[in-house]
């Protein structure tokens, strides 16, 4: 069934709103799926505030060109899904590959949005790889951490030596006095 025009215009501005909003956008190939994992797919991914939605590709080239991104569209060629995130960047990148091994469906991205920048299926799948940001903080504050430790631990040897030559000193005269 056809869409009219005014709802195709209407589909047309909802999508340039969210993708002035988001963070984080995949474009991705859903060919292969049945309706049931698409669900469970938009289920899993709405728990963690990111949207899945099926869209047109000539609705989706309409929206990349108001908002001067068309590298976003350059390899849009059948069935095209798309995922926002408002929060996280990465998100809807990582959510999906993880959901893609999980069920052994194969994950073919076509492009992505991050932060405004667009960037490669390939390079899109590198960053789904890396750890979350509370993972990369958490590691940078240990890398810190570390040194520091280790810095406290070598000071402290002539502090502890000193202390011990005081206590030696101190025992050496306590038996000399008696």
């Amino acid at each position: 069934m056809a869409l009219s025009k005014d709802i195709k215009k209407e589909i047309l501005q909802d999508l340039i709103a969210k993708l002035k909003e988001s963070k984080g956008v995949v474009l991705t190939d859903y060919q292969g799926m049945n309706v049931s994992q698409i669900s469970s797919l938009r289920n899993e991914l709405r728990e963690k505030k990111v949207e899945f939605k099926i869209v047109k590709n000539t609705l989706m080239e309409k929206a990349s060109e108001e908002l001067n991104v068309e590298d976003l569209t350059k390899d849009l060629i059948g069935c095209t899904a798309i995922a926002f995130s408002g929060e996280d960047g990465v998100a809807p990148a990582r959510l999906l590959k993880e959901y893609f091994k999980k069920n052994k469906i194969d994950l073919k991205v076509k492009s992505g949005l991050i932060d405004g920048r667009v960037f490669s299926s390939e390079k899109i799948m590198e960053i789904a790889s890396l750890p979350s940001k509370d993972v990369l903080i958490a590691q940078m504050i240990n890398g810190v951490k570390s040194p520091l430790y280790s810095l406290v631990f070598v000071l402290q040897g002539p502090l502890k030596g000193l202390i011990y030559t005081l206590e030696a000193v101190r025992k050496q005269k306590e038996a000399k006095a008696s």
